[in-house]
Order: C-alpha cells, then sequence, then structure tokens
C-alpha cells in the first residue's frame, strides 16, 4: 500500500514538472515572438535614423529641442520619475511595478536621442522594452507575483537578444544582472527558449548580428598574459570612472538643476557645443563603427575619455538609450590605444577590454564570457578568462544600475546582500 502511495506521488510530481514544462514553453514562445517582433522594430528604426544622422550630421544642433520633446512626452504620460532600467531590476526584486507604458516611450524617446545625436546605447532601452512587455503578458495571462518576475526576465532576454544578437549571452544576463553572487534558475527556461525564438525573429526580418574579427591573437604564453592582466586592472578602474562619473553628474544635475526642462536643453547644449568644437561625429550614438574601427587597430587616444564624457551628459540629462554598447566603446578604444602603447596586439586588446569594462560596470562575469565567445569565437578564451575575472574583482561594487543587489561577496565567501555602489 506504501509503495502504491509513493508511486501515485511521484507520477503527480512528474505531471505536475511537465505542466509547469509546457507552460513556460508556450509562454516563452509567445514573449519570443511578442518582444522579438517589438525589438526587431525597434532595432529597424534605430538603423534608418543613424543612417538618416550619418549623412546629416548637422542633425545634432537640434538635440536641445528633441531634449526638450522627451521630457515633455514624458510628462504628458506623467511618468516623470524615470529609473530606467533601474525600474527593471526593481520589479525583479518586488520592490516596484513596471508600468506597461514604459513601452513606448522608451521606443520613440531612444528613436529620438539616436535620430539628433545623443551618445546612447540600445541594449539599456531593449533591457526595459523587454521587461515591460513582459510583464503586461505576465499580467494579461493573470501569473502570480512570483512568475512575473520570471517573466521580466523573459522578456529582458529576448529582448537583449533580438537587438545585440546574442542569444545565449542574453538568456543568462537577465538572470545574473539582478543579484550579484546567485541567479534565478527559475527562469532558465524561459529565458533560453524566449531569447533563441527573439534572436531567429531578428535575424529573419534582417537584423543581423554583431560579429567582430581580432586581426591578430599571439600565442598564450607568459608575457602576453602579464599584459592582459595588466589592461584588465586598467579596464577595472575605468569601469568604476565611468560609474562614478555617470553618477555623479546625475547628482550634480538633480541638485542644481531641478527643472529637467533646463537640465536637458543645459546638457545637450554642452554636447552640441562639444561636438562642434572637436569637429567629430564619433560620439553620436551608440558608436559602432569606432568600436570597429578599434578591434582593426585605429583609434584615437581622446577617445574613451570623450565617450565616457558625452554618455554622462546624455544619459544623466534625461535622454533615453542605454550605457551598455558605450561601455563597449569606452573599453575597445582604450584596449586598443594599450595595445599599442605596450606591444601587444591592439586588435586583441580592444577586444579584451571591451569585454573587462563591460564586466566591471555590470558585475556579470558570466554573461561577459558568453558575450565574448559570440561575437569574437574561442580563439583567444584564455586571454578573455583572464581580462573577466581580474575586471570582476579589481571593480569593487561599483555598477550601472544601483537597484542591482550585491547578495554574496566577491572577495569572501559570505553574504552582505547590498546594493551596488554609485
Amino acid at each position: 500500500m506504501r509503495q502504491k502511495e509513493m508511486f501515485k506521488f511521484y507520477i503527480r510530481r512528474i505531471y505536475r514538472h511537465i505542466g509547469t514544462f509546457l507552460k513556460w514553453c508556450v509562454f516563452a514562445t509567445i514573449v519570443g515572438l511578442v518582444v522579438g517582433g517589438f525589438s526587431t522594430l525597434f532595432a529597424y528604426c534605430l538603423r534608418k535614423v543613424t543612417d538618416f544622422r550619418t549623412v546629416h550630421p548637422e542633425m545634432i544642433l537640434l538635440l536641445p529641442a528633441a531634449g526638450a520633446l522627451i521630457v515633455f512626452l514624458y510628462g504628458i504620460f506623467q511618468y516623470k520619475n524615470d529609473k530606467g532600467t533601474n525600474m527593471v531590476l526593481s520589479t525583479i526584486h518586488a520592490e516596484t511595478e513596471l508600468p506597461f507604458r514604459m513601452a513606448p516611450l522608451i521606443f520613440i524617446s531612444t528613436i529620438i536621442t539616436h535620430l539628433f545625436g545623443g551618445s546612447a546605447g540600445r541594449e539599456g532601452a531593449a533591457l526595459q522594452l523587454g521587461g515591460s512587455i513582459g510583464n503586461q503578458l505576465g499580467r494579461w495571462f493573470r501569473f502570480d507575483e512570483k512568475d512575473r518576475r520570471i517573466v521580466v526576465m523573459c522578456g529582458m532576454s529576448a529582448a537583449f537578444a533580438a537587438i545585440f544578437g546574442t542569444p545565449v549571452a542574453a538568456s543568462i544576463f537577465a538572470m545574473e544582472v539582478v543579484s550579484v553572487g546567485i541567479m534565478y534558475y527559475a527562469a532558465l527556461v524561459p529565458c533560453v527558449f524566449a531569447s533563441l525564438i527573439a534572436s531567429k525573429v531578428a535575424t529573419d526580418m534582417g537584423i543581423n548580428p554583431s560579429l567582430f574579427a581580432i586581426s591578430h591573437i599571439p600565442e598564450f604564453h607568459l608575457l602576453p598574459s602579464v599584459k592582459v592582466i595588466l589592461l584588465a586592472l586598467c579596464c577595472a578602474g575605468l569601469s568604476v570612472i565611468f560609474c562614478m562619473v555617470l553618477h555623479s553628474l546625475g547628482d550634480f544635475y538633480r541638485a542644481k538643476l531641478r527643472n529637467p526642462y533646463i537640465r536637458i536643453i543645459v546638457s545637450s547644449g554642452i554636447i552640441v557645443l562639444l561636438t562642434i568644437v572637436l569637429h567629430t561625429s564619433d560620439y553620436m550614438g551608440a558608436g559602432v563603427p569606432v568600436i570597429e574601427n578599434a578591434i582593426k587597430g585605429e583609434v584615437r587616444p581622446e577617445a574613451f575619455l570623450l565617450k565616457i564624457i558625452f554618455t554622462a551628459l546624455t544619459i544623466e540629462a534625461g535622454f533615453k538609450g542605454g550605457e551598455i554598447v558605450p561601455s563597449f566603446y569606452v573599453g575597445a578604444t582604450f584596449g586598443c590605444l594599450f595595445g599599442q602603447i605596450l606591444g601587444i596586439s591592439p586588435s586583441l586588446c580592444a577586444a579584451v577590454g571591451m569585454i573587462a569594462v563591460f564586466c566591471g560596470v555590470t558585475n556579470c562575469p558570466i554573461s561577459s564570457m558568453l558575450i565574448a565567445f559570440e561575437l569574437f569565437g574561442y580563439e583567444a578564451v584564455p586571454y578573455f578568462m583572464i581580462a573577466i575575472s581580474v575586471s570582476y574583482l579589481m571593480s569593487g561594487y561599483y555598477g550601472l544600475y544601483h537597484d542591482q543587489t550585491i547578495v554574496y561577496s566577491k572577495y569572501k565567501t559570505e553574504y552582505i546582500n547590498r546594493k551596488a555602489q554609485e
């Protein structure tokens, strides 16, 4: 009799697990298709406005008016206290509710930012777009609060995969970025399925992934390894500086320029003036062409510092976009310069610097490794492993997102549960 009851118990458990699997398969497919579709449209629009701005660089002169329009739009939707990607992370922590109106707002405002030459990325906006749509789908399907957190991560993975073309890294990044030291493995199946489907949707619709070729990779020996360690140490410090400049400028603006219209007009005026003085469009938009040139071994020595300044002026003033591609830009340009100075492949150093700074600002070593694999292949794996591990350790508890929780210490096997430093 006891064996019969145990048998029934295990059968019920199997049925329950199958039911859970089927539920997430179906829902992840829906999220992958819906978020993948919206993200593909988003990527297409970004590509078109970037092409238009490249032909008409004088669009930067209208940046103050574009900034005022963004503030006006957020005021109409009564969403003046925008926390960006932090709002998505806060929703997963069940601290706030992610409003659906964030999706159209971030879509339109990011397009405006890129059209008129603001220095911002796209993946940060994609995380907000995907998280917002995923959360709304969870509400429509009447998921409970815990399942809706998984749904938000699922949407984040789908959007990141569609926009950037790295589905493997995207499926892990959404689970890793929320809480450093732990991952929400309950979201593994939906995140993997949604990211793969969204990536396929984007590819089929003509949004091809960004792939880079490292022109020269030295043999894995002691001397180049030591130089990569030095590069990683510098990139860790650079990631801390990047985060500090962004957050410090944001605090200064909120303290001294409380009116959002004045803040965004003043900041965009500075951006326009700097662009005219420097006489270059290298710091407009995401800057992918500059990243490509850096990986080819071509760089302007001041590029990494100026990109930090332009990005801080853009994002902290109230323009919309993301900080991830700018962090790639900073890492790639600094790495290329480092390689030229120390006599090691500038192309390799650009790739390594790009991934090391990304790891430092996001505190996501596993995602960083996967992005390196998907963007650059596997030949330089030892150097990427060294750089990521060193950058993760030495960047401390700084991060782009102050709602990111550092659950476990980077330095000891202990539970600390604190917010990322600004």
